[in-house]
Formats: C-alpha cells, structure tokens, sequence
C-alpha cells in the first residue's frame, strides 16, 4: 500500500468525507440518511468542540474519523471517538491507527482527560472492536449505554 496522509478534513474535503460517512452507516446497517450525515458533517467541520479527520491513499479518500468534546464533573472535559472508517481496500495498513492516534492528540490539546468509544455488540461481532481498541490502549469501564431519543418528545 501506498504511504496515506492524515489531516484535519475541511469544507472541501465535506463530499468526500460525506461519501465514506455514508458508505460506513450503509455498511453497518445503520439507518442515518446520508443527507443528515452530511449535513451534520457540515457543523462538525466547523464546530471547535469537534474534529473530523480525512485519510487519503495516493490523493483519495479512504477513511475518516469523527472525535467530539464534551464537559462533565468526572472528568472535566472528556473526548469520544465518534465515528471511525476506512474503507476495505486499506485496512490492515495502520490508516485506523493513524486516525485514532491523531484524534487522542488533539483530545489531549484540548484538555481532555479521557478519550472513550463505544462498541456494540454487532460492531464487535462483526470487526473485533474491542480487541482492536484494547490493543490502542482502552479499557472497558463496565459501563452501559442508555439513550433517550429526544425528537417528537413532548415535555
């Protein structure tokens, strides 16, 4: 494989990056329409409590990773990898490992104290995501996910 170059993805790179987004979430089976994605790519460019990452093989797009901030009284300000994709033809080659290494230095310049990711049980079924993120130095907390969807929620 060819050397790969990791950057902070910008305005120019939203198509690109919209194109793997969605790419990842049809693949996984996720049911986010790739107009949001894009659209959410959009403020998250932009956004300082945000990073989002392009990987580019020989000039092309081949993977992106999404890192966002957030404050809380455990750990003051805490990081979480959002999103994390390359695509197949370039795995296996440290693209991943670049990304996540790029997102944990800029959580730490952002004064993060911890950097999580959350692994579902397909995810890891399918990929072995969490041996894969124990072999880049996280540790399962014990903890579980709860959300509470919040759209078309009255009081």
């Amino acid at each position: 494989m060819s050397a790969f170059d990791i950057r902070q993805a910008g305005v120019d790179d939203l198509d690109a990056v919209g194109e793997l987004a969605a790419r990842f979430y049809g693949e996984e089976g996720f049911d986010t329409a790739a107009s949001v994605l894009r659209q959410h790519l959009n403020v998250l460019i932009d956004a300082a409590t945000a990073r989002v990452l392009i990987a580019k093989v020989d000039g092309l797009a081949a993977g992106f990773a999404v890192t966002t901030t957030t404050l809380g009284l455990e750990h003051s300000v805490v990081a979480e990898l959002q999103d994390l994709y390359v695509l197949p033809e370039h795995r296996a080659h440290g693209v991943a490992a670049a990304l996540v290494d790029e997102s944990r230095r800029w959580a730490i310049a952002q004064g993060c104290e911890v950097l999580d990711v959350v692994v579902d049980r397909e995810g890891d079924a399918r990929h072995g995501l969490i041996a894969y993120y124990t072999r880049r130095g996280f540790r399962d907390q014990g903890r579980r996910l709860l959300s509470a969807p919040l759209r078309d929620q009255a009081g």
